[in-house]
């Protein structure tokens, strides 16, 4: 069992560009359950977002408002660092020349970071392989925001045969229309203190 904590990065908080208020009231649940899986020494796997000047590794929706200038996940960029309350220490900060390079930071004992250049965790990515080397066959999803990556996610990793469970108070912008949808293709979706109780039983 890994944890994949989704696109949790300061540019999508309150007091950032991108900011909403829906993200924010998911961290206080995401948080939880990243202390729940650092304690039991689980496997924590951030997936991270960042955006070059030139545009040439985003998606095709997204191009036109950064060649504009607009700094969105600039690398190196405060906006671009993971949201503090998901960090093993604050002193944590991205090392983008290696994620961008396709590598794998580590930042703790069973923690590391991962960059995607998509929606989805598993495109282009070495997040799969990674898996399957911690012989893990269940992923535990939280993050923001679910009608772009974390959804995307989950439905790579259902043709991947993972077995998932969807955090639902810690994933922001999912509804009761998304948690139907995910269970139909066999997502557990429950609330973080039912996922604490069932993962973690004392």
């Amino acid at each position: 069992m890994a944890l994949l904590t989704i696109d949790v990065q300061r540019e999508f908080q309150p007091g950032f560009p991108s900011g909403r208020p829906e993200n924010a009231s998911a961290v206080p649940a995401a948080a939880e359950i990243v202390r729940a899986f650092r304690k039991a020494g689980k496997p924590i796997i951030h997936i991270v977002r960042l955006y070059l000047p030139d545009a040439s590794n985003a998606d095709l929706c997204r191009r036109s408002r950064i060649l504009s200038g607009e700094p969105l996940l600039l690398p190196g960029s405060v906006s671009s660092q993971i949201a503090p309350d998901l960090l093993p220490h604050p002193s944590v900060t991205l090392d983008h020349h290696l994620l961008l390079s396709g590598g794998i930071q580590v930042i703790a004992p069973e923690e590391w970071i991962i960059y995607k250049p998509r929606f989805g965790s598993f495109y282009k990515t070495p997040l799969e392989r990674h898996l399957a080397e911690l012989g893990v066959n269940t992923i535990v999803v939280v993050g923001s925001n679910f009608p772009n990556c974390p959804r995307a996610t989950i439905y790579e990793a259902s043709e991947r045969d993972l077995r998932i469970v969807a955090v639902t108070d810690a994933i922001s912008l999912l509804d009761d229309r998304g948690i139907v949808e995910l269970e139909a293709i066999g997502v557990m979706c429950i609330p973080s203190k039912e996922a604490l109780e069932l993962l973690f039983p004392h």
